[in-house]
């Protein structure tokens, strides 16, 4: 049998009877093979290096696809590489190329947000499936007011842990799109920014979807549709307000905003306020689907039966809406898929030094039981129903 390379340095076993003369002090320790058996189980360049029979150097060379080596030699220590089960290590890869293969993710909400919004958590997931599958990671930081977040964009910057950053919640004139081009970092952006940009933007429409939710209440009978607005400060939080409005008008309604900041519990208390005008609405359009899901809490409170005394909507999408009663009618926003594409742009921005805006499919509307006709239309619809069977 042949002799593993890890027991070479062992001591043949002596024959019965005989006596064995002490063994010299460089082979009497198997403990020196240990070294060996760890390099086995984790390979390093010098391994790889001994394996093809050439320098560290090259190996260096080759395996970080750098200029300067033979490509019969490059195939040869490729090949031995992949034979040893070597691996490279991002942090010392990071050390010696400047990256630190991770991107950030500072997000200025209160910690609850990752807790009760299922946006965000999808959208997480959509990133590390991308990250996940090149070994590298996300470094999320939360923070509570704009301070805190500019210095810690400036820190993980400078402290060189991550590449880029994944920028979310837009504003109006937003100062971290000059301070990451300041810092010389890469980013990409959820949505476009109202000011001059050098980062490709990852835009959904949702004009389309807004129109065919309020025009599908408006084709039920609501007349007296309100939205609970999402932070106005938040580009897409104005945008989708601007758009309700704008449809409500088109079809000939009167819009009503009432203010929120996507939390549930504002959601909440802008449904209690709605529900105590002296003529309440007979639907509600939420702009995401954690205070829409709120709303329907409020309204099961007051005693309402849904969707024939008031009907409730939202516009993320989210997969929870499918499992509240009654099931949500929203609009398909996909934030795994935002995830996914966002990793996937600003890696290719980090690598290659450009990448393009990337357009998602829009935003199309999800009908579920949670809108139907008012009970007034009902009852009419009911009563020609009726009359038409006697007649």
């Amino acid at each position: 049998m042949k002799q593993n390379e890890a027991d070479a340095g062992a001591v043949a076993p002596t024959p019965a009877g005989s006596r064995a003369s002490a063994p010299p002090a460089t082979a009497a320790a198997p403990r020196a093979s240990a070294p060996r058996r760890a390099a086995a189980q984790h390979p390093t360049i010098s391994d790889v290096a001994h394996a093809a029979g050439v320098s560290k150097g090259l190996v260096s060379l080759t395996l970080n696809d750098r200029p300067g080596v033979a490509q019969q030699t490059r195939d040869r220590i490729n090949a031995a590489a992949e034979q040893l089960g070597w691996r490279p290590n991002p942090g010392a890869r990071g050390l010696t190329m400047r990256r630190a293969y991770s991107l950030g993710f500072v997000l200025r909400r209160d910690p609850i947000t990752f807790e009760v919004d299922p946006f965000f958590a999808a959208f997480v997931a959509g990133v590390e499936q991308v990250l996940s599958a090149r070994g590298q990671v996300l470094v999320i930081s939360m923070v509570h007011d704009q301070e805190a977040e500019i210095g810690t964009y400036r820190r993980l910057h400078t402290d060189n842990r991550v590449d880029g950053f994944l920028i979310t919640d837009l504003l109006g004139h937003d100062p971290r799109i000059d301070l990451v081009s300041e810092l010389g970092s890469a980013a990409v952006t959820l949505g476009r920014p109202s000011t001059p940009s050098p980062f490709p933007a990852i835009t959904r429409d949702y004009d389309r979807g807004i129109r065919d939710l309020v025009g599908h209440l408006v084709s039920l009978g609501h007349h007296r549709i309100a939205h609970v607005a999402g932070d106005g400060r938040m580009q897409h939080a104005h945008g989708r307000m601007e758009r309700y409005v704008q449809v409500a008008r088109d079809l000939g309604i009167e819009p009503l905003i009432e203010p929120s900041d996507f939390s549930p519990e504002a959601g909440a208390k802008a449904t209690r306020r709605l529900l105590d005008r002296p003529e309440p609405p007979t639907a509600i359009v939420y702009a995401n689907d954690p205070m829409a899901v709120a709303g329907i809490a409020v309204a099961h409170e007051r005693g309402l039966q849904l969707p024939a005394d008031l009907s409730i909507a939202g516009m993320d999408g989210a997969d929870l809406g499918r499992y509240v009663y009654p099931t949500l009618t929203t609009l398909d926003n996909d934030p795994l898929g935002w995830g996914r594409a966002a990793a996937t742009t600003l890696l290719a921005l980090i690598d290659d030094g450009s990448a393009p805006d990337l357009t998602l499919p829009p935003a199309a509307l999800i009908r579920r039981n949670s809108t139907a006709a008012p009970r007034t239309i009902r009852s009419t619809r009911t009563t020609s129903t009726t009359s038409n069977k006697e007649t």
